[in-house]
């Protein structure tokens, strides 16, 4: 099975309400992805988490997502989740970069260079 034709659940990050979050499949084919992988009860998540909702306002052009690593350990743990939040941006379903951390001044820095990447492709 081809990358292009590999499908992922996630969490939606926003835009449904919380009885609307249900696993859905995202076709990663063409597209440019952060995936948030947080759980409720962190602090350093819910901290995070503004500042998150704001970066995807000012980069339409990718997907935010958040994962609940509670809700979806199993996955979580394919994903070699240690700490929470951990951010992986993918070009086309591969991983191009990884983040981990809380830091709402290098959060905004990462996104941007790897919006600068992926604009090269």
């Amino acid at each position: 099975m081809s990358t292009s034709s590999k499908f992922l659940q996630f969490f939606r990050c926003r835009n449904l309400d919380v009885k609307d979050h249900q696993a859905r499949s995202v076709e990663l084919a063409g597209r440019k992805l952060v995936a948030n992988f947080s759980a409720p009860w962190s602090g350093p998540c819910r901290s995070i988490a503004p500042t998150y909702c704001e970066l995807a306002d000012k980069y339409p052009s990718f997907m935010f997502l958040t994962v609940d690593v509670d809700a979806l350990a199993e996955f979580s743990t394919s994903w070699d989740i240690n700490a929470t939040p951990t951010f992986f941006f993918l070009k086309d379903g591969r991983q191009v970069d990884k983040f981990v951390g809380a830091d709402k001044v290098e959060l905004p820095k990462k996104i941007a260079a790897v919006a600068n990447l992926a604009s090269r492709f």
